[in-house]
């Protein structure tokens, strides 16, 4: 159930005041209830609008207040604006507002806790308490020298509940301890003393069990009565704690036995162990002198670089099952050996990590040897990182089973910004050292799979296997984003820099030539330097053939237009064709302006050039402020402006940031958001359902509408159309073809069209070119029309309010 309060938006002053109206509607769509204020604002009488549909006061479907993008308005507290149809037959807006939510199956359901006697409750209850825990009541009485025992002594000793048994015979199943137990008594009865002693019992299968017996006296009017106390089996406990010595003794052997360097950390780096080779290279490494429990952050409190380093490794640990990596302890002393580290974390019970384990092998040996030869000349003499020449190898030999494996890839290929810099202030040594550090930082952050290169002085290189767009695309952001952060200690100073870079995605497509995937990388790496540095500029890779037919010119244009906000806007009108809607419903288009005497370069013309650069993502975004911008000039549009669709790139899609871009721009309209509507591709939301979801509802939340663009192109469509949580179904224009003279065209229309109306979605058919087709539309009951036979598009200044004559003057025009 939902409690609406309307009110009228513009009330007419000349007329009666109209009160705002109370209106109930249960959660099947009906009207529950109305004030006796219904009357004046829609015509009917109350009694008229009981347990009728909403949608009969609504202006369209898109009116109504359940819908997701009204919904996400109205439970943020915020009101919406509504178009209602009075009896009378006309229309009018009026402001509606949440006031009160509720399930109509919520009962109020109350409970209460109290305190009861544990003397009052069942015995059940004891006898199962007895059970699942482990323990057994006993009580003396001391009058008559009798002992009383509960269900739960004898379940201890193995015996039958009821077996009659002595005091003295209960004794002899203690093993040791008899005398002991008699002493206790005896001091409890005479000073009131409690008692607590652990015992070892054999019970009557004979086996051994772990027992602790407490005691205390029970007093009656100040005198000692009874005794009475709890034997609890400790067996399971002492079995742990005796196998955890063992396996104590077990790990401090085996640390021993082997000249590699073992140590154990917790989370917070906390050291759990280590053998006598670790605590000797790490005093010789860096002067210190480790003790279990040191915390390795203290210990390499005047170890800045190396400190950071060691964080990010025992992090890597943590985050991941098991690594491996090289490297020497030091990064600073040249003559110490390099080691081989095997990194495993350590999991608890539960599964959750609760610390990591190192061992490291000395391969000095090993590298020395392999330093000339094959190895010196495939890696890069100061990071240790794979070469160009090495790297073009494993990127050629990827592409030539990339056929196999049928997957996305992707190149990404970084430079640093104001590296040389860091040259004219601390020297080429000190960069060096600079890279190497970087390098192992990337070194830990890379997938395994994955190739990271230094290709020259401070560009590096990192091919992605089998990895989709969106991991892909976050995983370079990632890689920015700690560059960015990485700070290199230089007496008593931070190096810092960011980092630009190109994200090439390898498609089916995708030239088999490492150096045509190189030379598009690098590409885009100079568009993401020259629009500001510090980001990642990434497209799909164009095929050898059409990688050189981007021209300079088209480009030139694209990047003038969007300096200088000079887009070309056009809108194309969305008609009403299965029944009469008030308001203009409209799609917003861009041309690019030619140079001269040039046409305006159309969408198929600047779009490729746009996503090869990854300008297509900043082309949206400049659409919408431009368009935004000038709606907000013409305000009087306001109240008849009920759709402006705006098509969505795949690169926007992809960028998490866009729902508050479109947020933050809506909000400085006078507009309302859910006039805006964003249009999707069937192909991205078939290709990227998740993300797409994830978009919608960011963009529902922000109050505006999505659109899946082009259904019927793919079997999908229908999942889609039921499924996507979109308040609009277009229809492609390929299912459009022929659509007044092909049967199973109109089959598939119609499925798709009655699949939307049941999951409470508009459709539009687009492409309408001639008469045929707009009846055979109007038959099938689509909402909406779009085409060249209803509305050509026209620049946007020509959308202008109605012209109307008064006695005043003209208003609007």
């Amino acid at each position: 159930m939902k409690e609406f309060i309307i009110q009228r938006y513009r009330p007419d002053l000349s007329g009666p005041v109209i009160q705002p109206t109370l209106l109930r509607v249960d959660d099947d769509g009906r009207i529950a209830h109305v004030d006796r204020h219904a009357e004046a604002m829609f015509g009917y009488d109350a009694g008229a609008l009981i347990r009728q549909p909403v949608q009969r006061i609504l202006a369209s479907r898109q009116d109504d207040p359940f819908a997701p993008a009204h919904r996400h308005h109205l439970d943020n507290g915020q009101t919406v604006l509504v178009t209602f149809r009075h009896k009378d037959g006309f229309f009018f807006t009026a402001i509606l507002g949440l006031r009160m939510e509720m399930r109509d199956s919520d009962q109020a359901a109350n409970a209460t806790i109290s305190l009861k006697d544990s003397g009052d409750m069942d015995s059940r209850l004891l006898r199962l308490a007895e059970q699942g825990a482990g323990f057994g009541l006993w009580e003396l009485d001391m009058t008559s020298n009798e002992i009383s025992w509960s269900e739960g002594m004898y379940r201890l000793l193995e015996l039958r509940p009821g077996t009659e048994l002595s005091p003295e015979q209960a004794l002899f199943y203690c093993q040791v301890g008899q005398n002991r137990v008699r002493a206790l008594f005896r001091r409890c009865m005479r000073t009131g003393r409690p008692f607590s002693m652990e015992l070892s019992v054999l019970t009557s299968r004979q086996r051994l069990q772990r027992v602790i017996l407490s005691g205390r006296a029970l007093k009656s009017g100040g005198r000692i009565q009874k005794l009475g106390g709890v034997m609890v089996n400790h067996s399971e406990a002492m079995l742990h704690d005796h196998a955890r010595q063992q396996a104590q003794r077990i790990l401090e052997a085996t640390a021993s036995a082997t000249p590699d360097l073992v140590v154990a950390v917790d989370t917070s780096l906390n050291l759990l162990h280590f053998n006598a080779p670790w605590a000797e290279q790490f005093r010789n490494a860096f002067g210190a002198e480790p003790r279990p429990g040191d915390n390795l952050k203290t210990l390499l409190a005047d170890f800045t670089n190396e400190r950071r380093m060691i964080e990010r490794l025992w992090q890597r640990a943590f985050d991941r099952e098991h690594f491996v990596a090289e490297m020497p302890l030091n990064r600073q002393g040249e003559g110490l050996p390099v080691y081989e580290f095997h990194f495993q974390n350590i999991q608890g019970l539960q599964g959750e990590v609760v610390g990591a384990v190192h061992v490291a092998k000395d391969i000095s040996n090993r590298v020395q040897h392999s330093g000339s030869g094959d190895y010196r000349m495939r890696h890069d003499p100061v990071t240790g990182l794979m070469n160009r020449r090495s790297f073009v190898e494993h990127l050629e030999r990827a592409m030539k089973h990339k056929r196999k494996r049928q997957s996305m890839d992707g190149l990404l290929l970084l430079d640093l910004d104001s590296f040389e810099q860091f040259n004219e202030q601390a020297g080429s040594g000190t960069c060096d050292r600079y890279l190497r550090e970087l390098a192992g930082m990337l070194g830990l952050r890379v997938r395994q799979r994955d190739a990271l290169a230094r290709l020259s002085g401070d560009t590096f290189a990192l091919f992605i296997e089998n990895c989709p767009e969106p991991r892909a695309r976050k995983i370079a952001e990632e890689i920015r984003e700690q560059i960015a952060q990485f700070q290199f200690e230089w007496q008593g100073r931070q190096l810092q820099t960011t980092a630009s870079g190109g994200l090439l995605i390898l498609g089916t497509d995708a030239p088999l030539q490492p150096e045509q995937l190189l030379t598009q990388a690098a590409d885009l790496c100079h568009t993401a330097k020259t629009s500001g540095r510090n980001r990642i500029h990434t497209t799909q890779a164009l095929p050898g053939e059409l990688a050189n037919r981007g021209t300079d010119r088209q480009l030139e244009q694209l990047h003038q237009a969007l300096d200088n906000g000079q887009l070309i806007l056009e809108f194309q009108s969305l008609k009403p064709v299965a029944s009469v809607t008030w308001g203009d419903h409209i799609e917003i288009l861009c041309r690019i302006p030619g140079t001269g005497d040039d046409s305006p370069l159309l969408p198929e013309q600047f779009l490729p050039v746009a996503e090869r650069f990854d300008l297509a993502k900043r082309l949206d975004r400049q659409v919408i402020r431009q368009t935004l911008q000038w709606l907000s000039q013409h305000r009087l549009l306001e109240p008849r402006l009920k759709y402006c669709g705006f098509n969505l790139s795949l690169a926007t899609i992809l960028d998490d940031t866009f729902a508050d871009f479109m947020e933050q721009q809506v909000r400085q309209t006078p507009f309302q958001p859910h006039c805006f509507c964003l249009e999707i591709r069937e192909s991205h939301a078939t290709q990227y359902p998740d993300e797409v979801a994830v978009l919608c509802d960011a963009l529902h939340r922000a109050g505006c509408r999505v659109a899946l663009e082009g259904a019927g192109a793919s079997v999908e469509s229908y999942s889609l159309a039921a499924n996507l949580p979109v308040d609009i179904i277009k229809l492609d224009r390929r299912i459009m073809n022929d659509l007044e003279r092909d049967p199973v065209q109109q089959i598939m229309v119609d499925a798709l069209h009655r699949i939307a109306e049941t999951a409470g979605k508009e459709t539009v058919a687009t492409f309408i070119e001639n008469d045929e087709t707009l009846r055979k539309v109007r038959t099938l009951g689509i909402h909406f029309g779009q085409g060249y036979r209803l509305s050509r598009p026209r620049p946007l200044e020509e959308l202008k309010p109605a012209e109307v004559e008064l006695s005043t003057g003209r208003i609007g025009g």
